[in-house]
C-alpha cells in the first residue's frame, strides 16, 4: 500500500513543514562529526505501525544514520520494549525526531485501535473496516495502519465504489432512479453500494440487484431481520453508533462488515519515545 516513492515524497514535505530554513536550536548546539545513539521505547503496549516511514525519515536526513529495529508493522509491543536502536550524526537525530516520532505514533496509535475492535468482534464473521473520516493527504498511511492492525478498507476514495446516501436518493427522486442512472453510466469494475435506514429501503436496494447494503443506524434487531431478508444476495455493512463497547453486538447480528470512523479518528497517538 505503501511504495517507498510515496512515503518519500510525503516525508519531504513534513520535513520541509517542520525544519523551515533550518534547526535554530540544533544547527548551533552540534558539530557535524558529533556521534548520538539513542532507543526508541515504547511507554505502553500497543500494536507496532510506521517502521518504514520511520526509517526514511532519518534516511532523507543523513545516509550517516543506522537503524536496528527488533519489532516489524503488526508486532505486539509491551510497555517498556526496545522497538530500535539508532545511532548516527547527533545534528540530523535531533533534527528529524519530533516528525520521525509523529508518523510512528499516529500510525502505531490507529494499529492498534482497530486491533482492539476487532478483538471485540471475537468470533463472529465480520469485518471492522475504516471509513473516509481521515485526515487530508494523509489517508494512506491511516488506511495502512488499519490493516496492520487487522482491520479491513472501505473505499480509498470517491471513485472507488460508487455509494448512494440519504441526499443522493433525494437529489435523484429515487433510490431506484439513482441505481439505474448509476449502472449507465460506471464502470463494469465497479460497485454499488447503498445506504438504506429502513426495511422499506432495504428490499428496494434488493431489487435494483446492487451490490452492498449498509444498515445505517438500524436498532440491532431491524439489523438481523435485514441480514435474514438479504440472506447473501448482497455484502452487507453496519454503520452508526459504532463503539468498542456495542462492536460485537453489532457483529452477533450477522453483518459481514462494520464501519467505523472512531479506529481513525478518534485512536490516540501510542506513546513512543526517543531516549538517550
Amino acid at each position: 500500500m505503501l511504495n517507498r516513492f510515496f512515503i518519500e515524497e510525503h516525508v519531504k514535505k513534513a520535513l520541509q513543514e517542520d525544519i523551515g530554513f533550518g534547526d535554530i536550536t540544533t544547527d548551533y548546539l552540534t558539530n557535524e562529526d558529533d556521534i548520538m545513539s539513542c532507543t526508541l521505547n515504547t511507554r505502553v503496549d500497543g500494536i507496532f505501525c510506521g517502521k518504514e516511514v520511520f526509517e526514511t525519515v532519518f534516511n532523507i536526513l543523513s545516509d550517516k544514520i543506522n537503524i536496528r529495529f527488533y519489532f516489524n508493522d503488526g508486532d505486539e509491543i509491551k510497555k517498556g520494549d526496545k522497538i530500535a536502536d539508532i545511532k548516527g550524526p547527533a545534528k540530523y537525530i535531533l533534527m528529524g525526531e519530533r516528525t520521525a516520532l509523529n508518523y510512528v505514533q499516529r500510525m502505531s496509535g490507529i494499529s492498534t485501535e482497530t486491533n482492539k475492535y476487532q478483538k471485540a468482534i471475537g468470533e463472529y464473521k465480520a469485518k471492522i473496516v475504516d471509513t473516509r473520516k481521515t485526515t487530508p493527504c494523509f489517508r494512506a498511511f491511516e488506511k495502512y495502519s488499519v490493516k496492520i492492525g487487522g482491520g479491513s478498507l472501505h473505499r480509498f476514495n470517491l471513485s472507488d465504489c460508487a455509494m448512494i446516501k440519504d441526499n443522493h436518493i433525494k437529489y435523484s427522486g429515487s433510490l431506484t432512479k439513482a441505481v439505474e442512472r448509476l449502472k449507465q453510466n460506471i464502470s463494469h469494475a465497479h460497485k454499488i453500494e447503498v445506504e438504506c435506514d429502513t426495511t422499506e429501503q432495504v428490499k428496494e436496494a434488493l431489487a435494483c440487484g446492487v451490490d452492498i447494503i449498509m444498515l445505517d443506524n438500524m436498532p440491532l434487531i431491524k439489523m438481523k431481520e435485514c441480514v435474514n431478508l438479504i440472506n447473501g444476495q448482497a455484502v452487507v455493512e453496519a454503520s452508526g453508533n459504532v463503539n468498542i463497547e456495542t462492536v460485537r453486538d453489532i457483529a452477533s447480528t450477522g453483518v459481514d462488515i462494520i464501519s467505523s470512523s472512531a479506529i481513525v479518528a478518534k485512536a490516540p497517538t501510542l506513546d513512543l519515545g526517543l531516549d538517550m
